[in-house]
């Protein structure tokens, strides 16, 4: 009994394994997300003051931050520790309790990365 792939290979006049080949050297290879050193130089991230949907309190927002979960996770550890304040990092985004602008953005300058208030 033959197999599928043979029977389209010799249906197409082709081997299935060449194509394959073919395939795989013509897709991308994904980019990996920068790391928060690498970031350095590409983008602003940027520092927002947020209240909408939080029943009024009030929360800064660190976005734009083009890394990993892992890197993004310890950044937030370092923020949070920084500020002395509870948060969540998710989506590329950090999340800190209270108003701690000012904080955030000289803990990024002191990182080396380019950081604005909005």
């Amino acid at each position: 009994m033959e197999d599928w792939r043979d029977k389209l290979g010799a249906a197409f006049g082709a081997e299935l394994e060449q194509l394959e080949a073919e395939k795989a050297a013509e897709e991308p290879v994904a980019e990996q997300p920068a790391s928060v050193a690498e970031q350095q130089g590409k983008d602003w991230v940027n520092i927002v003051l947020d209240k909408h949907c939080r029943k009024g309190k009030v929360v800064t927002l660190v976005t734009d931050l083009l890394c990993d979960d892992d890197t993004l996770q310890q950044l937030a550890r370092e923020l949070k520790a920084h500020c002395g304040v509870g948060g969540s990092a998710r989506c590329g985004e950090v999340l800190l309790q209270g108003d701690k602008r000012d904080k955030v953005l000289a803990f990024l300058k002191a990182k080396g990365l380019k950081a604005r208030i909005i």
